[in-house]
């Protein structure tokens, strides 16, 4: 039997550190809400995945007409990204298989590129212990001192910065994340969450300009990534 492919995309933040009207995935990127544009890259490249969108139940900003997928439910999202993940893995429990696939991507990482979606879920598809999407450090790499000066510089190898999506199969994402909270341990990676279990995912390359919105300067340089996207082969 083929797995199925589950998308589980956390959109249950508030994103102060960007706006403080509204959550970061409804603010306007060229022309359409960050949500739209996430929501579309991931249609794009994986059209026949079955979505779980997590979402704060008071949200009032949702419109259902923003999904493109055929196949899609909103989980309740929770206090901590881990919480809405793992909301979302127990609300299609009684639907999904222990191998099928689960890809968690940010809601605020509208740049991902289709093809980077495929590597990855290629890779899931043959690693036991899944695979993320991760870029090496290029930055040299400063300790402070706890008050603001250097303590030391860290050496870059071997270090990177890890991306999403990150996917995992499903019985093992949830025995991971499900381990995580009987410890006390707020994960803010799938994959911390599945290293705490002694396995090593995969580290998949991925696009620098894969990247996370987080403070307002990121908004114009998303905006920037997305008009030069459009602008090479790349077609959406």
């Amino acid at each position: 039997m083929n797995s199925r492919l589950w998308l589980v995309v956390p959109a249950a933040g508030r994103g102060s550190r960007v706006s403080t009207t509204r959550p970061k995935q409804y603010l306007e990127l060229a022309g359409r809400s960050i949500m739209q544009h996430t929501l579309s890259r991931l249609y794009y490249a994986l059209p026949t995945a079955q979505l779980c969108l997590c979402l704060d139940d008071n949200d009032a900003h949702f419109d259902p007409n923003w999904v493109p997928f055929s196949h899609w439910r909103r989980a309740s999202g929770g206090a901590e990204r881990m919480d809405s993940v793992l909301n979302a893995l127990l609300a299609i429990d009684s639907i999904a298989d222990a191998d099928d696939i689960v890809l968690v991507h940010d809601i605020a990482r509208p740049c991902v590129l289709p093809v980077d979606l495929k590597r990855l879920l290629s890779a899931v598809q043959r690693e036991p212990a899944g695979a993320l999407l991760a870029a090496p450090v290029a930055d040299t790499m400063k300790r402070d001192n706890g008050a603001g000066h250097v303590l030391r510089s860290e050496p870059r190898d071997g270090l990177w910065h890890a991306l999403t999506p990150q996917g995992f199969r499903y019985a093992l994402l949830r025995r991971a994340l499900e381990q995580a909270r009987a410890r006390g341990r707020q994960v803010t990676d799938e994959a911390s969450a599945v290293e705490a279990l002694g396995l090593s995912p995969e580290l998949v390359v991925g696009r620098r300009d894969n990247i996370k919105i987080t403070h307002p300067e990121d908004l114009g340089l998303a905006a920037h990534i997305l008009a030069a996207q459009r602008a090479s082969d790349y077609s959406f």
